[in-house]
Parts: C-alpha cells; sequence; structure tokens
C-alpha cells in the first residue's frame, strides 16, 4: 500500500530545485537561508535537514555516487562557475570561466549585519563598497523587487551591487518583511501591507548601516528599486521625501487601482492586497498615487514598453507627475524590452543612465546635482 509522509513539515522553507542521490537515500534540495541560496542534504528516513554548503547562491546540483555534488555557484562577487563538494565536505572550484574579466572590476567588500526592524523582528542587510577606498562614501541605498525576494547574495546581470559599487558608492540592501528565507511568515508578512512595514525596515536598516560603517555619507544618498522596489520608490517619494537625493524607479507601481485592472499577472495582485479591486479592503491606504503633493526628489524614471507585468504607463504617469510639479526628471523607455532589461546594448544604456543620475545628485567626481 502506498502511503504520502510530509517529509520536511518542521523546516520552513521554500525549495528550489530537488534531486535524489544515486543510492535514493536522502535529497539534495536548495533553498534561500537568510541571505544565501544553499544546497542542502535532507535524510529521506528522518527527514533531518543538513546545510551542504556556505555562502553564495547554489543551481544545478547533481549527486554523485561518491557521495559528492557537481553543482554551479555564483556570489556578489562573481558569476557562476562549478564547483565540486567531496564527501567529506571539501569543496574544489571546477571553473574559472570570468577570472579575466572580473579582475577588471574594482575589488569590493560585503558586510552582512542585522538590526531589529519592524515589530522587533530581525531583519537582514549587506554593505558592498569599494576595497581600499579613503574617504566618505555616498550611498546608494537599493530595494528587491518581488516583493517576495531577496538582495542577497548573488550575482545578477541587472542588478548588480558590486558593479554599482565599483562606481565609488556605499551600496545598502535591505530584506524587509516580505524577502524570502526568513520562513513562511515573515514571507506573507507584506500581504496587505506593501507600504509599512517594509518601509519600516527600510528607513532602520538606513540608520543601522549608517551606524555599522562610518564611511558611509548618509547626506549624499541616491534609492533604487524596480517593481515592487519601484513601487517602493514612488511610496518613499511622498512618505520620504525627505531622505534621498535622487530616486531611480525602474517600472514601479504608481496606481495601484490601474495596476489592479491591467497587469496579466492578476494573482499576484489579488493574493498581496487581498483580492480584486472593488473587494479588498481599504484599497487605497498604500496607493503612491494618493501622495504625489509630496513629491520632490529627483527621479530617473525607466520602463520596458512590453512590460505586461506592470505596464508602461505607470511610469507614464509617475513621470508626468514628477514634470507636473517641476521636479527634476527623465524618462527612459525601451520599446523592445519586458518588464526586465535583457539586451546587451539596452543594459549598457540602462547602466549609463542610472550611474549618470547617481553621480549627478550625490556629487561623485565634482559634479552638481543641477536639474
Amino acid at each position: 500500500m502506498e502511503t504520502t509522509r510530509v517529509l520536511t513539515g518542521d523546516w520552513d522553507r521554500s525549495v528550489g530545485s530537488i534531486a535524489w542521490t544515486p543510492d535514493s537515500m536522502k535529497l539534495i534540495v536548495t533553498a534561500q537561508e537568510v541571505l544565501d541560496h544553499p544546497a542542502f542534504e535532507v535524510d529521506v528516513e528522518t527527514g533531518a535537514v543538513k546545510r551542504l554548503t556556505g555562502e553564495g547562491n547554489v543551481g544545478g546540483v547533481i549527486p554523485l555516487k561518491d557521495g559528492s555534488i557537481i553543482y554551479s555557484m555564483n556570489s556578489l562577487q562573481a558569476p557562476s562557475d562549478l564547483y565540486r563538494r567531496a564527501s567529506d565536505g571539501s569543496v574544489t572550484q571546477l571553473t574559472n570561466m570570468n577570472g579575466k574579466e572580473l579582475a577588471e572590476i574594482d575589488k569590493v567588500d560585503i558586510q552582512r549585519f542585522d538590526f531589529k526592524g519592524a515589530n522587533g523582528d530581525q531583519v537582514w542587510g549587506q554593505i558592498i563598497k569599494p576595497a581600499g577606498v579613503t574617504g566618505r562614501l555616498p550611498m546608494a541605498f537599493l530595494v528587491h523587487g518581488g516583493p517576495q525576494g531577496s538582495f542577497g547574495d548573488s550575482w545578477s546581470t541587472r542588478w548588480n551591487p558590486k558593479v554599482m559599487a565599483s562606481q565609488g558608492f556605499a551600496v545598502v540592501t535591505i530584506d524587509f518583511h516580505g524577502s524570502t528565507g526568513y520562513g513562511q511568515a515573515f514571507t506573507d508578512s507584506i500581504n496587505q501591507d506593501w507600504g509599512g512595514k517594509p518601509l519600516e525596515d527600510l528607513k532602520l536598516g538606513f540608520e543601522a548601516a549608517l551606524k555599522i560603517d562610518k564611511q558611509i555619507d548618509g547626506e549624499r544618498a541616491c534609492a533604487l528599486g524596480a517593481s515592487y522596489g519601484g513601487y517602493m520608490m514612488n511610496w518613499i517619494a511622498g512618505n520620504w521625501p525627505d531622505r534621498f537625493d535622487c530616486i531611480i524607479n525602474h517600472a514601479g507601481v504608481f496606481d495601484l487601482r490601474s495596476m489592479a485592472l491591467s497587469t496579466e499577472e492578476l494573482w499576484f495582485d489579488q493574493w498581496d492586497h487581498g483580492g480584486t479591486w472593488t473587494k479588498r479592503p481599504n484599497p487605497e491606504k498604500w496607493n503612491p498615487v494618493n501622495h504625489i503633493e509630496k513629491w520632490k526628489t529627483p527621479t530617473l524614471v525607466i520602463h520596458g514598453e512590453k512590460d505586461f507585468r506592470i505596464p508602461y504607463t505607470q511610469s507614464l504617469m509617475a513621470f508626468n507627475v514628477l514634470q507636473e510639479n517641476e521636479v527634476p526628471s527623465k524618462l527612459l523607455i525601451f520599446p523592445d524590452e519586458n518588464h526586465w532589461v535583457l539586451k546587451g546594448k539596452n543594459s549598457v544604456q540602462w547602466h549609463k543612465a542610472v550611474f549618470d543620475w547617481m553621480k549627478k545628485w550625490t556629487a561623485v567626481g565634482g559634479q552638481e546635482g543641477e536639474d
């Protein structure tokens, strides 16, 4: 008779990938854990979970007969390479695909930190800054999307803290309430609270980073975010308007009403906000459009015209408000991109526009923040 048994019912993590060991006695799984995405071993008999890898973002795990595993791994420091973990726990790097290119990027120092966030909960963040640089550094305050996601220890060809830090910034990331890797309750805590606990975490994390690293100049700071992070840029513009010298808003939600009625991912919007627009409680509570009279921070607005997740008209509305309020602002639209910037040439243009805006308003390299 077949029976069904919950194997990891007491383990509060969301599994990303599963692979059987050759003897069928264990499962090798990956899951987010605080700022990492490591590999774990799950004993099929007992359900016991053992972490196998350290810091970084693990994927593509292949268990071998000798008890070792082959896997890919990337981190904030480097894109993916292949590694082998032997049965005794020793790890060997098998490839170095981008060593030459990485040598041309300025080295960065990375510091993890935690602090008491909303409700007194433990919240984690990171500081990424150029190695060996003296003097005060302006802050690039990155807010991740999702919102059920993480700006953890992983590499990206789009939002890359190491590349941003190499421009002369101290990059600060905060895994606010709603982030993944901290248990389901923490992830679900953003439900119907988009502008509540997350903003409180960001404010507390901002101050915590300044206390931890005195090299960061909190009086020269630019906030950046995409998707939900872009929503937060619009929310910050109206609810934390005196903190930042500039804002960069990529594909951000401007009006929750039009978002709810136009996105192609209806389930996501309805889940996060408690139902359809006409049935959700307090539909206007966290709507950025209700605070536009307080917008005054110079803002770069970016969007892809083929974005159906958050239609590009959300950014057109935000830009029009900025222009009508005579707030220094620019609009960059990519006709051939969707919710992400995927093409190489467009990525170069995106990075140049972002870096120019950050430097202009934080006065890096002697530039002045003028209209």
